[in-house]
């Protein structure tokens, strides 16, 4: 009986490992099918009967409201390594400066550029003083007379 207890337990612990180091996928966004797209005229339709036909984008043109953007990502998460975005769809629906559609374009994940990240921080002129030396350095400033008004 704790033979077939123990082959039980060590075949299920298998199960579980090989369980465990599947991959997972997982979908955020949401991009507008082909046939909802084929419902837009460009030249005709506007910024609501888009929103009408395909949905609230999920991001729009930050310049004059340029356009809207709908993105959608699937993401891979694999045992201890860091989730990797293995697809990335965007559609871009263009508007001219009136509001009407003037094109709509279909940009894949190997369509896209890495844009690094920079940290732009403003430097003040005092340098590398601390805060202690700032302290201790007014000291030899100050005189009795400046502090009593005289």
């Amino acid at each position: 009986m704790t033979r077939r207890l123990r082959n039980a337990l060590m075949a299920g612990g298998l199960v579980l490992s090989v369980a465990a180091c599947s991959a997972q996928y997982r979908t955020h966004g949401y991009t507008p099918s082909d046939d909802d797209l084929q419902q837009i005229v460009p030249g005709i339709d506007t910024r609501g009967t888009v929103e009408d036909v395909v949905g609230v984008p999920t991001t729009s043109g930050v310049l004059n409201d340029s356009g809207f953007y709908y993105i959608e990502s699937e993401i891979r998460s694999f045992a201890w390594q860091a989730p990797e975005v293995v697809n990335r769809e965007v559609v871009e629906i263009a508007f001219d400066g009136d509001g009407v559609v003037r094109g709509i374009s279909r940009y894949g994940l190997e369509d896209g550029i890495v844009v690094p990240l920079t940290r732009r921080v403003t430097q003040s002129g005092d340098g590398d003083i601390g805060f202690i030396r700032k302290l201790f350095g007014n000291i030899g400033r100050l005189s009795l007379g400046d502090s009593l008004g005289q």
